[in-house]
């Protein structure tokens, strides 16, 4: 019986092309792995005795706010507060190419001396990224790191200022955008289809250009009373109304928002609770 001779070859290509497709969506795909979504105490609050802190939900468990970002190829932390140690090896995390600062509280930047394993076990120094206020900052709260005569063991990492417009890191394009925290003016990350904001008490006009469009947007909610410095759950609820992402995720949350599962349950289609350890595909 004739035997059709480019039928094999004629399916190799095709599963070639399959595969580059694969290969393709893998490196344009966003994974975002929520490394912490508490506020600055933490949840559990150290003394507290409330519900939610006494919770056995382990989503009502929040460490530091923190964010891995898997985008290109490439690995990028957002932010690395007190918890940072711990975010890295419950996560598993094995390398990071940069680190992206939000601002310059100590929840969000007081974890930076432990890069060193990164710097010990990779031979590699650290490419750390922000406003150059908060890099001036992190000079100062960390002096043993940038004086002239360096003590041996200290992290080795690159400080490397932002200034507010959208910049190439490994091969990768973000967008800062520039955000209200009470009087200071902070950043969140653009990474494609994804935004990432955290700590907002105000957005204007032209940033909010910069998010629309998001698929996914990750924005911080307190707690459900008004705060000087950060957007309330209803709040953040109106930003992402306006938005419209399919998809939206809280963090930065309190021990006062109340407990994981009751809020969850409350909240518009497309709206939903980060809790830490979450993975989401973008």
């Amino acid at each position: 019986m004739f035997q059709n001779r480019s039928q094999k070859p004629l399916s190799r290509r095709k599963n070639l092309f399959i595969n580059m497709e694969q290969d393709k969506d893998t490196q344009q795909r966003i994974e975002v792995t929520f490394l912490g979504t508490g506020t600055s105490t933490g949840v559990p609050v150290v003394a507290c005795d409330c519900e939610v802190c006494t919770s056995e939900d382990p989503r009502d468990k929040r460490l530091r706010t923190s964010a891995m970002v898997k985008y290109n190829g490439k690995t990028f932390i957002i932010d690395c507060g007190p918890d940072f140690r711990i975010q890295m090896l419950d996560n598993k995390v094995e390398d990071i190419d940069a680190i992206l600062f939000t601002h310059s509280h100590r929840d969000h930047i007081a974890g930076l001396d432990d890069v060193r394993g990164f710097n010990y076990i990779l031979n590699k120094r650290i490419a750390m990224y922000g406003q150059q206020n908060v890099l001036d900052f992190i000079t100062t709260s960390f002096p043993y790191i940038f004086t002239n005569k360096r003590y041996f063991g200290t992290p080795q990492v690159d400080l490397i200022p932002l200034d507010g417009d959208p910049v190439t890191i490994e091969n990768s394009v973000i967008i800062p955008v520039r955000v209200h925290h009470h009087k200071d003016i902070i950043f969140g990350y653009r990474f494609g289809n994804f935004t990432y904001i955290t700590d907002a008490s105000h957005i204007d006009e032209e940033e909010f250009k910069k998010i629309e469009g998001s698929e996914v947007l990750v924005i911080n909610a307190l707690r459900n009373s008004s705060h000087i410095s950060h957007f309330s759950l209803q709040q953040a609820i109106e930003v992402v109304s306006r938005i419209k992402p399919r998809d939206a995720y809280f963090v930065h949350m309190s021990h006062f928002i109340g407990k994981h599962a009751d809020v969850e349950a409350k909240l518009p289609d497309g709206m939903h609770m980060a809790y830490d350890g979450l993975k989401i595909i973008v």
